[in-house]
């Protein structure tokens, strides 16, 4: 793809197309932070040690993924212009089984070619950034396919989408503050004693606070971010309209 799209002609826009929304994206967001954080109370009260611990991490970690499914599917509607329900959050259950697989073949390519160099892993990570929009909009499709569309799809894309990334950092950054603090903070506590820093936990009522800041945060710039994003990811699909004669997936 060589166009270079006006990213913040693109940010005016979808903070305009946010405003003309049926359904408030900071209230569907509110939402959707409150399912993770009444999960993050349950796990709380749940063992959190040995394979009982691992296994309640992991299923927290695919729900989370799933309720991610809902949160795109909801902006990919209101970019259509249609009224998406708060019901939306829940739609990606539909098809959790492809979307985790997906991740997790995502994820596993990544990791391998972050074995080799950072940035190897930086450039896979970019590759198959768009791998789950498909599979969200063609749940029909297979994995492999939606990877394979999006290597496609991300070809000469990378640096832009690395530049979108960039414009958003400031934000990123003051979400995390709190977490940042408690870190540092615990690790100076214990000496620098990279084991005993490992071994500690925060307590929950300091994790939730930490959690409320970044979420409260999140609701100022990422409704705008996944809107921009979505707009790179159209114009990617409209610039690979002809698939190849044979899928290369890596």
């Amino acid at each position: 793809m060589n166009t270079v799209l006006n990213r913040p002609a693109l940010k005016a826009q979808a903070r305009e197309l946010l405003r003309t929304a049926q359904v408030s994206p900071k209230a569907f967001m509110v939402l959707y932070y409150s399912v993770l954080v009444l999960l993050d109370v349950l796990i709380s009260f749940l063992p959190s040690e040995g394979l009982a611990g691992m296994f309640i991490t992991t299923l927290s970690e695919l729900f989370s993924w799933v309720l991610g499914a809902g949160l795109v599917l909801y902006f990919m509607g209101i970019r259509r212009r249609e009224r998406m329900e708060f019901a939306t959050l829940f739609d990606g259950f539909s098809f959790a089984g492809k979307l985790i697989a997906l991740n997790l073949v995502v994820n596993a390519f990544t990791a391998l070619w972050s074995l080799l160099l950072v940035f190897p892993g930086f450039i896979a990570f970019y590759r198959y950034r768009f791998a789950a929009y498909n599979l969200y909009e063609n749940p029909d499709i297979g994995i492999f396919e939606a990877l394979d569309r999006s290597k496609r799809q991300t070809r000469g894309m990378k640096m832009q989408l690395f530049n979108l990334d960039l414009s958003y950092f400031g934000w990123i950054v003051l979400a995390a503050l709190p977490n940042l603090i408690v870190n540092i903070s615990q690790y100076i506590s214990v000496g620098g004693d990279v084991t005993a820093y490992l071994s500690l936990s925060t307590p929950l009522p300091l994790s939730l606070l930490c959690t409320a800041w970044s979420f409260a945060v999140a609701l100022f710039y990422l409704p705008n971010w996944q809107c921009v994003l979505l707009d790179y990811y159209d114009a990617a699909k409209a610039a690979t309209l002809e698939p190849p004669a044979a899928p290369d997936f890596l």
